[in-house]
């Protein structure tokens, strides 16, 4: 694995870091509406990092709408103004980094409303992909094995299963995060999975049923200790 070599500004994250080194990179070269970036592989080159990390750093320009990628042909500034541009992706330089405990809330209140809309609006095929995520998880579990991944591959589901792109990009925006710091928290004991599997079994079927607001119960049940976590209830 390449090694990181792109040192950080202070106070700034990496994948910051790269952004504006686009930014500059984009000012330097005069770079207008429907220019096209360097390659992935030039700018990890030019920057000193890997290519993931470039990319990861392209997908946020996009998701905010100031670049566009085309398949086969490559990325592209997007259709709008120079001071615009620079003034945007200062915002998002801006922005703080969530804390974990945000990122749980956003969590819990997400769901809330992806498992209502999931019940009103999955189809059979949604309904097997939650079955199969649920399967995984049980069949971890009962292994005496971590199933952190799986648990949130149940939860993606659902969130794909309500028919919001948006509320399923958030959801899979966080999730990695999530991943990665809920045993460094210690959020979750490990005693409850087992309890977990009862609780997604009860979410599935209420789905399933097509209950709305048995599937929200369901679920809220489900985050009793995130609640207790976020909130100290």
């Amino acid at each position: 694995m390449k090694v990181e070599t792109l040192q950080k500004t202070e106070g700034l994250s990496l994948n910051k870091t790269i952004i504006a080194k686009i930014k500059e990179l984009i000012n330097y070269k005069n770079l207008e509406p429907g220019d096209k970036l360097p390659s992935e592989r030039m700018l990890s080159e030019k920057f000193g990092v890997t290519r993931s990390s470039v990319r990861e750093a392209i997908q946020t320009l996009e998701y905010y709408g100031l670049l566009k990628s085309r398949p086969q042909s490559g990325t592209f500034v997007a259709n709008i103004g120079v001071i615009a541009m620079n003034g945007m992706i200062d915002d998002i330089l801006r922005l703080e980094e969530p804390d974990f405990k945000s990122l749980v809330e956003t969590r819990i209140l997400l769901e809330l409303k992806t498992v209502k809309l999931a019940s009103l609006r999955r189809t059979d095929e949604d309904l097997v992909k939650i079955k199969e995520a649920l399967d995984a998880y049980t069949e971890k579990v009962k292994a005496g094995l971590d199933a952190v991944e799986e648990d949130l591959l149940f939860h993606l589901a659902i969130a794909k299963a309500s028919g919001n792109s948006t509320m399923n990009t958030f959801m899979l925006s966080i999730t990695p995060e999530i991943i990665t710091n809920f045993e460094k928290y210690h959020v979750c004991d490990k005693n409850l999975a087992n309890l977990g599997i009862e609780e997604h079994r009860a979410i599935y079927n209420a789905i399933k049923e097509q209950n709305p607001k048995l599937a929200k119960q369901k679920m809220k049940e489900h985050f009793s200790v995130l609640y207790q976590y976020c909130y100290n209830v």
